[in-house]
């Protein structure tokens, strides 16, 4: 056990026990929206993922220490901190700490934290990608690069659709990672659910998905899996319409001169002030679908 890491007493009971557990991340927490729905958002996901046979893991660095594993009074201090938490990716995690500080995970040091407890299935909003323009900027979420080491699922709405979504497609081919439609054959693109890209493969079951992430442990295949779970029907945006806002919201960031790490922040936090806040409805919902798949998923896991 990494001597950085403290894994919450019901988590690690699970872990032991050989029960279905699913990781989240904490950007989304602190990052993500503003308090106190930040909160009320993060623990109705652990709701739903309990509901569904699972014990939720939330993720995040606190006083220098990784957590896998919340209580409510640690979500609460990450939600009412806000902004002022660090978003942590994988550069920024030896520094935190060591300096004994506070982050909020990405979706790749949520997965370090993950694999680190033993913990096979993490449940996410979108993964990071290859922005648009990368060609030039060479912005490039580090995200893609952990899913392509660290042997955790994740699943998700497909990458976000502020960015380069075929180069994001070509970057995890590159890299050996499966791309796996959950009945879809066509990658989903955060808030729509189809983006015209093809996946590698559609996987119709939670089953399904279990056999084959347990094939992949079997096989001592290195690297994560990515599940692409399209948004529900119901809060499905329309593809032109979110498609210009975005465009409007990548002008308004090159104008400013935003660049790296701010840049997902700003253009998410654009993109819910130009639809009036309903991006955000369907950036909730399409986490709670996630939640669902994954505690499913992870319980079949276990059944195997």
């Amino acid at each position: 056990m990494n001597q950085y890491l403290d894994v919450h007493p019901g988590v690690a009971q699970a872990i032991a026990q050989g029960r279905p557990v699913v990781a989240l991340e904490s950007t989304i927490i602190s990052h993500g929206m503003p308090y106190p729905q930040n909160v009320e958002t993060a623990l109705a996901v652990e709701k739903i993922i309990r509901d569904n046979g699972a014990v939720p893991a939330t993720i995040a660095i606190l006083g220098g220490r990784l957590k896998a594993g919340l209580s409510a009074e640690e979500i609460e201090y990450l939600g009412k901190k806000g902004q002022e938490v660090t978003k942590a990716s994988r550069r920024d995690l030896s520094t935190l700490v060591a300096w004994g500080a506070d982050g909020a995970t990405t979706v790749a040091t949520t997965m370090m934290i993950a694999h680190m407890a033993g913990i096979k299935i993490f449940a996410t909003g979108g993964i990071g990608g290859v922005h648009r323009g990368a060609e030039t900027t060479m912005d490039i979420s580090a995200d893609l690069e952990e899913l392509g080491q660290t042997d955790v699922m994740v699943v998700c709405a497909g990458a976000k659709a502020i960015l380069d979504l075929p180069l994001t497609l070509e970057y995890l081919e590159t890299h050996g990672v499966p791309v796996l439609g959950y009945q879809t054959k066509e990658l989903p693109a955060f808030y729509t659910r189809t983006s015209g890209l093809g996946v590698d493969y559609q996987v119709d079951s939670p089953e399904e998905l279990a056999n084959i992430l347990k094939t992949h442990h079997q096989l001592g295949l290195k690297g994560g899996i990515l599940v692409t779970n399209p948004i529900p029907e119901k809060y499905s945006m329309d593809a032109d319409a979110i498609n210009a806002v975005i465009d409007q919201a990548i002008a308004q960031a090159e104008a400013e001169g935003i660049h790296g790490k701010e840049t997902t922040p700003f253009l998410l936090a654009k993109v819910k002030e130009i639809t009036g806040g309903d991006s955000l409805e369907a950036n909730i919902q399409l986490v709670f679908n996630n939640a669902r798949l994954a505690a499913r998923t992870a319980e079949a896991y276990c059944k195997l």
